[in-house]
């Protein structure tokens, strides 16, 4: 029995010595396998190649891909090992005019900017041109056009402050088919009234109200109109309560509602 045992003994060590030099070779085989990787990742890193070759812009409509791009501070030159998403993102954001911003590394070489702006509520008349108001109540000075734009209202008399934000907050409370129904809002405060504004409708009529319940009035304006004659035109006054005066002396004021 014993002489038994000692030869399965020396039948395993060949089978043991075996099994340590494959353990062996795949040691080797991974540690070759990591040496060649972190040369190829070393000399990548170093070479051009690892520099931002694409830069993909999305999103934008007020500004243009070259103005996001430079604003990133991303050129063709910067190493792709170095580009830091929240840093891209902290100076995009300080533009007044994004609201969010997503960038992703895109390897080996591609960055990808997903830009969201805020959005366009109406124009401000200023001289022969015409500049963009965003949601945020910014002015965007820089961005003047002398085309009419088409459904959004041409705002008179305002400036970047409380007043506008309360405006753009209005508007935005309004359903889009009122919106797009006002041609013009002058800002024209009372002594009684600082949020007192003027409306110019594409139908004809002007609309007297206060900025304190403007959106929450304005809202039944389709309802008004209906019950005055299209033929008659004249001020639509939504400041304390609703009543209808016509232009011209021959017409009595009418309670609408």
């Amino acid at each position: 029995m014993e002489n038994d045992k000692i030869v399965a003994l020396e039948d395993r060590i060949p089978k043991l010595k075996e099994q340590r030099r494959r353990k062996a070779n795949k040691r080797l085989v991974l540690l070759v396998i990591l040496f060649f990787t972190m040369i190829v990742i070393i000399a990548y890193s170093q070479s051009p190649l690892s520099h931002v070759k694409h830069i993909t812009v999305t999103g934008n409509e007020v500004y243009s891909n070259n103005e996001i791009v430079k604003a990133s501070g991303i050129t063709k030159d910067t190493n792709i090992w170095k580009v830091k998403e929240s840093n891209i993102t902290s100076k995009l954001n300080h533009l007044s005019e994004i609201n969010k911003v997503n960038v992703q590394v895109k390897w080996p070489n591609s960055i990808l900017i997903q830009i969201k702006e805020h959005k366009r509520v109406a124009y401000l008349k200023s001289g022969k041109n015409y500049l963009p108001i965003m949601e945020n109540g910014k002015i965007l000075k820089d961005r003047k056009t002398e085309i009419i734009p088409v459904n959004s209202p041409i705002l008179f008399e305002f400036k970047e402050g409380s007043v506008l934000n309360m405006m753009v907050k209005q508007l935005e409370n309004l359903p889009i088919e009122i919106t797009n129904s006002i041609s013009e809002i002058h800002y024209s405060p009372k002594k009684t009234d600082q949020y007192h504004i003027s409306l110019f409708m594409n139908d004809g009529f002007e609309v007297s109200a206060t900025l304190r319940s403007f959106a929450e009035k304005m809202v039944h304006y389709p309802s008004i109109i209906s019950q005055i004659d299209p033929n008659k035109k004249g001020i639509i006054d939504l400041e304390v309560g609703s009543f209808f005066k016509a232009y011209g002396p021959e017409v009595e004021d009418k309670d609408v509602e």
